[in-house]
């Protein structure tokens, strides 16, 4: 079968706001460092008129992924709800002009474009203040049956799957998917998620989803262990799918195929920001999934993008 699209995702469609800040001031404003935490539009007004100068790019985790793609010249198609506000431009410009098809109108009522502010301290970590806005909508009429029928890979974003009819658009999704036999693929997101909707992403895996991805973190969140190898141990019993799990500098485990292979991660020279690193670890490994290569090879490609995206 010939697709139009290599990978289509599913996602929180979100603005981020992108500075450089001191310790000093998450202490201030009593914020978790490196944790992303969800926030009120208040609270997001109130950072935003305090923190200093800022890069303002389309982003949230599966457009992310899906810029990514583009950009190893994969065909990639994302959705995600919009408001046709100022944010709500920038995201639909930004996102088209790394090549992604995107199609979702932008909402007319209700709250406006989601951001994700971001603050960078000098040891490379960034800690995520994210107001949802317009993304807490996204529903079944936003996906595209056309699309996903024209998509080896459905990639759906964890941090989505929160409210009714996003968890209806996902199941929709996966249907169409299915039914066009097509892959559909799942990242985990944040622990926070999984802890969240464990059963419910369970559910999820074992129904509609060929294709896992993960941190450590995440994956013994999921199964509810200490260590990490009984994760993979859990993993392996379900074999029937596609593991990828991410370890940062220790590099990954991908299980499929009746393997289990431990990749390592690439060299970075200069560590400047880790900002879209498991993002971009999904675009080289999906988009390789998608070009048939084997699982170590797929893992060895995400590495690469991965160490790219945090050398800078």
């Amino acid at each position: 079968m010939e697709y139009r699209y290599d990978v289509t995702g599913l996602g929180n469609a979100i603005v981020d706001v992108i500075a450089r800040t001191e310790d000093e001031f998450l202490r201030r404003h009593g914020l978790a460092k490196g944790a992303m935490t969800l926030i009120s539009g208040d609270v997001a007004d109130r950072l935003y008129a305090d923190m200093g100068p800022a890069i303002e790019v389309s982003g949230g985790s599966a457009a992310n992924t899906m810029a990514g793609i583009a950009s190893l010249g994969g065909r990639a198609a994302y959705m995600g709800r919009v408001f046709a506000d100022q944010l709500g431009q920038v995201f639909r410009h930004d996102i088209r002009a790394t090549g992604v098809a995107f199609e979702t109108a932008a909402a007319t009522s209700g709250p406006p474009t989601a951001r994700c502010l971001i603050f960078v301290t000098a040891d490379a970590q960034r800690t995520m203040q994210t107001y949802l806005g317009a993304c807490v909508d996204f529903g079944p009429d936003d996906v595209s049956a056309a699309v996903i029928e024209a998509s080896r890979i459905v990639y759906l974003e964890g941090y989505l799957w929160d409210k009714a009819q996003a968890k209806e658009a996902f199941r929709k999704a996966a249907r169409v998917a299915h039914a066009s036999g097509n892959k559909v693929a799942l990242s985990l997101s944040d622990a926070f998620c999984v802890d969240r909707h464990r059963a419910e992403f369970l559910a999820l895996i074992e129904d509609g989803v060929d294709i896992v991805i993960a941190n450590e973190s995440e994956i013994k969140s999921l199964w509810q262990v200490a260590a990490f190898d009984d994760a993979v141990a859990a993993c392996r019993l379900r074999g029937d799918r596609i593991w990828a799990l991410t370890r940062s500098e220790k590099g990954s485990v991908v299980i499929g195929a009746g393997a289990c292979d431990a990749v390592p991660a690439e060299q970075v020279a200069r560590l400047v920001d880790t900002t879209g690193a498991g993002d971009l670890y999904a675009a080289g490994f999906l988009l390789s999934l998608a070009q048939d290569r084997p699982l170590p090879e797929c893992a060895r490609i995400g590495h690469i993008c991965a160490s790219e995206v945090i050398s800078h």
